[in-house]
């Protein structure tokens, strides 16, 4: 094998199987001498691969873990594999993910020969997911066109269905996706209308980027995350459409964060043992009670009113639960 890189392509894709290979091996894989093996390895190690050699009459070469991941080379089926995965964890929101696999899976679907995106497609067709009934299903190529057009710079297109049902079409410079757990949220600058808006997700049809380039805009509450929090006040007809969240914990903040979802925010600490969360917050207070019941710890509602109903009917039905069982 003659052409370099493409060599070196090679012998990086069987260095990153978890063994060790000896130096003889290589080189037959590779129809090589040993001698160019070494070059070679030298080569991998000048472009940040940390590659380790073992002594000895064979000598045996292994790729370790290193300061920092330099690029990855994937077969067919590790990239159908791996682009599957990002797609369930991009369409389920999975916490503390759900941002990192939109970014990497416009990554990868930007590089996938056309054969196999076939194959990602034909196996998230093949493939029905169990959610919780609230209708929010994203397609995560919505997700990955809307990512890719934020990273760009570029102004993205779609047609829009409002809560009340009407259809509209929109023209808006993307500025950053926002999880909220069950959700999607686009942060973005609608064109037509000169202000920023919020758009979820599972309520966008048919989003492409546009090819046109914008300079970024300043958000003005200074963060996509906290302009979220505030529009979904104003969402709809007027009436809110998200709740203000005041709970006291009988745990450390950092246990009660580590056991919610990030998009509530940060509880405050009050004692050693003890903290506080005031937030804003747009799912079902169904959801949040729940949530709020398997942090493992005692805690107390003050608001809003809605949550404490639905704790106290939530108790009433567990309680129910268990005296049936016992009878």
């Amino acid at each position: 094998m003659t052409d370099t890189p493409a060599r070196l392509l090679q012998l990086l894709s069987l260095l990153q199987t978890p063994r060790e290979w000896p130096g003889s091996e290589l080189a037959t894989r590779l129809d090589v001498s040993r001698r160019t093996v070494r070059r070679d390895i030298d080569r991998l190690r000048d472009l940040g691969y940390p590659v380790q050699a073992s002594m000895g009459a064979e000598g045996g070469y292994r790729l370790v873990a290193g300061k920092a991941m330099p690029p990855l080379v994937l077969d067919d089926d590790e990239a159908v594999a791996i682009a599957v995965g990002l797609r369930a964890g991009a369409g389920h929101a999975v916490e503390g993910i759900e941002e990192a696999s939109v970014r990497a899976l416009a990554k990868l679907e930007q590089v996938l020969p056309s054969r196999l995106r076939h194959q990602v497609a034909a196996l998230q067709a093949a493939t029905v997911p169990l959610t919780d009934g609230d209708g929010a299903s994203i397609d995560p190529r919505t997700l990955t066109v809307m990512a890719g057009a934020a990273a760009g710079q570029e102004r993205l297109r779609f047609g829009y269905r409002s809560g009340d049902g009407t259809a509209s079409k929109r023209l808006v410079e993307p500025h950053r996706l926002v999880s909220t757990g069950r959700r999607w949220y686009l942060v973005a600058y609608d064109i037509d209308r000169e202000d920023w808006r919020t758009f979820r997700v599972d309520r966008v049809g048919e989003p492409f980027a546009t090819g046109a380039r914008f300079v970024p805009r300043g958000v003005p509450t200074g963060n996509a995350a906290d302009f979220l929090r505030q529009s979904m006040h104003r969402m709809g007809d007027g009436r809110p459409e998200s709740y203000r969240l005041v709970a006291t914990f009988d745990a450390s903040a950092e246990f009660v964060a580590a056991r919610l979802p990030a998009s509530l925010g940060a509880p405050v600490a009050t004692g050693d043992e003890s903290c506080r969360l005031e937030t804003d917050f747009g799912d079902s207070v169904e959801w949040l009670g729940v949530r709020l019941a398997m942090v493992g710890c005692e805690f107390a509602v003050q608001e809003p009113p809605e949550l404490v109903d639905c704790l106290a009917a939530l108790g009433d039905r567990i309680s129910r639960a268990v005296t049936r069982r016992e009878g």
